[in-house]
């Protein structure tokens, strides 16, 4: 479980150096550090820097994600069993804290921790000695333990699900991570990085148009890093070591909230986004044909080689007596056509997309009220069940959680 490899903290906002300058400080100590952020903003990474970049780098780096252990099996999988000790335990085994001996114990979501097991965890951070389930001896252990969480542990132990005591003895040495929205300074390094680590095998990583990489950096990624991350990594796979411009990538491609703004930035350029067809099946030869329209024979390809992995999608068969599936057209605006006509905005509301009204809008608040319906539409259809509503909204349980409390929804687990 011992990592070799140097964790990077990606960015040069003031906000990253601030972290980089943090950890260098206190990764020299061996207290407990808890690490407190929004998901998908580096925790565990941060949790790897403080190991690296201290004495116990020689050590194993040990993590476990506390939520993600059954109630039942959380206190063996921390502290070990003797053989015997319950059904199923045909050998004795060493639990996390033992097998971290030496290193630094990561405890991720600490906040989702059963509230006897934070008795237990209380003690141990105590007392330095663990006993293994089924034992009779304690074991000393030496162990520095760098907890984490998304969640507020203040609200939580005001709410009474997490323990005052323990909030204070894992708290010695707090790391806060900012999000991204906050430090879009971070966001240009952070997608070069990502493009050459997802990039395909022998192949190059696919690189931003300046448009692009202004949309993103306007982005308010409520994924953070991870959501960053996995959308380069989706860029990757389907435009492999293309040059991305704004007007080439299909809005179904990406997040609701970028595909608002493509949207936004395509109307003020008088441009049109890549759109997606279907295939269709051909009557006489009973196959599924795709081919360019004379239109997009035309029109120069946005990509810079004709192996391009989305051509069968951006292509329609010159036959096809469907309408083309429209993302945002309008024309160029003009004292004389100042508002979309009533034909182009009966297709974009047919398509769910909202036109823009002639006084304009907060596309902030709006995107706020969309996220807030979709969410009260699913919790509606599963009855309120949250882990059915994640499912359903392709979100982290925990991500959903927050956005309930956040518009003060209604869920049950």
């Amino acid at each position: 479980m011992k990592s070799n490899a140097k964790p990077l903290i990606i960015g040069d906002s003031q906000a990253t150096l601030f972290l980089r300058e943090l950890i260098q400080t206190l990764s020299a100590s061996s207290s407990t550090a808890l690490i407190t952020g929004e998901s998908g903003t580096g925790k565990e990474l941060v949790a790897q820097a403080l190991h690296m970049q201290g004495p116990r780098a020689s050590g194993p780096f040990v993590p476990i994600n506390c939520g993600a252990i059954p109630r039942d099996l959380i206190e063996s999988e921390l502290f070990g069993h003797r053989k015997g000790s319950f059904t199923g335990a045909v050998s004795d085994r060493l639990g996390r804290f033992e097998l971290a001996h030496g290193g630094t114990l990561f405890l991720d979501e600490i906040g989702d921790l059963p509230m006897d097991m934070q008795v237990k965890l209380l003690r141990v951070l105590q007392e330095r000695c663990i006993l293994p389930v089924g034992a009779s001896k304690e074991v000393p252990i030496d162990v520095r333990v760098v907890a984490a969480t998304h969640k507020k542990l203040e609200t939580e132990v005001e709410a009474g699900r997490f323990r005052e005591d323990l909030y204070y003895r894992i708290n010695v040495l707090p790391v806060v991570t900012t999000p991204l929205r906050e430090r879009p300074a971070d966001v240009a390094a952070l997608l070069n990085f990502y493009a050459d680590k997802h990039a395909l095998p022998k192949g190059k990583g696919v690189r931003f148009s300046p448009e692009m990489m202004a949309l993103l950096q306007a982005y308010a990624w409520p994924g953070n890093v991870r959501e960053l991350s996995n959308l380069v990594d989706r860029f990757s796979t389907l435009y492999p070591a293309q040059l991305l411009q704004v007007q080439t990538v299909a809005a179904c491609m990406m997040p609701l909230g970028l595909a608002a703004l493509q949207a936004q930035w395509l109307a003020q350029n008088g441009l049109t986004a890549a759109a997606t067809f279907p295939p269709t099946l051909s009557a006489s030869a009973g196959v599924s044909q795709v081919g360019p329209s004379p239109a997009q024979d035309q029109a120069s390809s946005p990509f810079e080689d004709e192996d391009d992995p989305m051509s069968h999608l951006l292509a329609s068969p010159a036959s096809s007596s469907s309408l083309p599936v429209k993302f945002f057209s309008p024309a160029p605006l003009s004292a004389s056509n100042d508002e979309i006509n009533d034909v182009e905005q009966a297709i974009l509301l047919a398509q769910g997309i909202q036109t823009l009204p002639p006084e304009g809008m907060s596309l902030k608040q709006h995107l706020v009220e969309v996220e807030r319906s979709l969410i009260e539409q699913a919790l509606a259809r599963t009855q309120g069940n949250v882990s059915q509503t994640a499912k359903l909204l392709q979100l982290q349980r925990t991500t959903l959680i927050e956005k309930i409390n956040k518009y003060e929804l209604r869920g049950v687990a």
